[in-house]
């Protein structure tokens, strides 16, 4: 179960949302400033961490960071996720490069960026001292934080002025196509301080994922005193004040509880269940549910908006050699190294030789890696937050997103295409919890069937996957693939389970 991954995902995209919400200053332009504002992050009254926005010009550019660090915790073990943005550009808005660096635990992954005249992004990521370099082409018609700035003086306050902006985000490493709405004004609670705001909703179209709704309230200046982020059927709010208090000590705010999806019934021997139906419904407020369906997923949207997803594992097809020899787009991407992912890594390649050994049946490669991670992964730690395929080769800890990782990782070092699937899957009893709780496995491409693979499972002796998981995103490992969890958990329920076992 890996509560503690959904919550850095939250905070990842948190981090987005305030790059795409930065300081805006309402006046006349300046050769030289600095302008700092800092807020308390709550979650349901607790105090969990703190988010800091500035905005300097100096020499001609103007350099905008956001920093956001939050606290929870996980049974009883702290994990504290910081993550920073910083966006380079010219007095006029035009980009010149940008950062983002994200410390979760011992983890620590930092992207860098410069951005040429012919709009050529030349990108740096370092991953535990190595580097791997990439190329992209600037998004056509993207701005930054600055120039989001220069938009939004430009638009104003008016209630029911609305705008829309492609801003790049680093932490995506990509383009976001955003909307704006100005809504009324209304009297807003700071911290027992009460002050007549502007309401502005932005919402995010984040690729894979769907839409992301936030709520900030502005004062005169267009400065957010106070923003609003729904978090799994929980919010997270951002509230200004002072440095002091942000800085200060957090509250203990324990997480596992609050992702755990209840069941209507207790699932008795589910690794013996040829597949199991589930009736699910959005809850009051959401629109829609977006659940992917697979060779071991089927999914039914029904007109009243619920729907029956039914899971039952795909046995792997006997015969098939690796590596992948296909020319379908898609799998293919599915053997590229990623940023988390880091199938092209000489430490990698070397354990998934020893994983498969002389093995050339496809099949059988896949279990075997699902095995050797089960076994190497020795310290399934709550402690780490999100954690790269080679810095879990390092460690040999984490729990399911570094077992998906790794494997996913170990696949694709060998040819065989491998995507991480995140979702929610049931145990009986985990940490005191029933039900189903936040949880990634890996799904590898056999023959001609997409393949589910649970080597946290496993190496729990759980047995791997089975019919009581439910996927809800697939994507390449990195965080940001995950995103879909973001718009799922929290808006829907299991109305009703069928097991079928024959």
């Amino acid at each position: 179960m890996k509560a503690g991954n959904v919550f850095y995902i939250y905070l990842v995209l948190l981090l987005a949302c305030l790059t795409l919400s930065a300081p805006v200053i309402a006046q006349a332009q300046v050769s030289e400033s600095n302008e700092v504002d800092y807020f308390a992050a709550f979650m349901e009254g607790k105090k969990v961490g703190h988010a800091i926005q500035s905005r300097v010009v100096s020499e001609g550019k103007v350099t905008t960071s956001e920093d956001v660090s939050m606290t929870i915790s996980r049974g009883d073990v702290p994990v504290t996720m910081d993550a920073v943005e910083t966006s380079i550009e010219t007095t006029a808005g035009e980009p010149l490069g940008f950062e983002a660096e994200q410390r979760l635990s011992m983890m620590t992954m930092k992207v860098t960026g410069t951005v040429d005249k012919q709009g050529i992004v030349s990108i740096t990521t370092t991953v535990m001292g190595q580097e791997q370099k990439s190329t992209l082409e600037w998004p056509v018609g993207a701005i930054m934080s600055e120039g989001l700035r220069l938009l939004t003086l430009k638009k104003g306050l008016e209630e029911g002025t609305q705008y829309t902006a492609k801003v790049f985000s680093a932490v995506f490493i990509g383009a976001i196509d955003v909307q704006i709405r100005v809504g009324p004004k209304q009297n807003v609670d700071l911290l027992g301080r009460v002050v007549e705001l502007t309401k502005v909703t932005t919402t995010y179209n984040i690729p894979g994922t769907g839409e992301v709704i936030t709520t900030s309230y502005v004062d005169e200046k267009l400065r957010n005193q106070k923003v609003v982020m729904p978090m799994g059927g929980m919010q997270v709010e951002l509230l200004t004040c002072a440095k002091e208090f942000a800085l200060g000590e957090n509250d203990v705010f324990e997480v596992i509880d609050k992702m755990f999806l209840k069941s209507p019934v207790p699932l008795d021997n589910v690794g013996l269940a040829k597949s199991i139906v589930y009736h699910i419904s959005p809850t009051p407020g959401t629109d829609s549910l977006k659940i992917p369906a697979g060779d071991s997923q089927k999914v039914q949207q029904l007109e009243d908006g619920k729907v029956i997803v039914t899971v039952g594992p795909v046995m792997a097809p006997a015969g098939a050699q690796f590596p992948y020899q296909g020319s379908d787009s898609a799998i293919l991407e599915a053997m590229k190294p990623t940023r988390y992912v880091q199938s092209d890594r000489k430490e990698i390649i070397d354990l998934a030789r020893q994983a498969v050994g002389d093995t050339k049946d496809v099949a059988g490669a896949v279990q075997k890696i699902e095995a050797f991670v089960a076994r190497y992964v020795e310290n399934r730690s709550l402690s780490v937050g999100y954690a790269s395929a080679a810095e879990v080769a390092a460690s040999k800890q984490g729990d399911c997103s570094e077992f998906a990782v790794l494997t996913a990782a170990l696949c694709r070092a060998v040819g065989i295409p491998a995507q991480v699937v995140t979702g929610i899957a049931y145990v009986d009893d985990w940490a005191g919890f029933q039900g189903f709780g936040g949880h990634a496995w890996v799904r590898a491409y056999v023959g001609d069937k997409w393949i589910d693979l649970d080597a946290a499972f496993k190496r729990a002796g759980l047995g791997g996957y089975d019919a009581g998981h439910i996927a809800l995103a697939v994507g390449n490992g990195d965080p940001e693939g995950f995103f879909n969890i973001v718009g799922t958990i929290g808006r829907f329920k299991i109305d009703n389970v069928t097991i079928n076992k024959d």
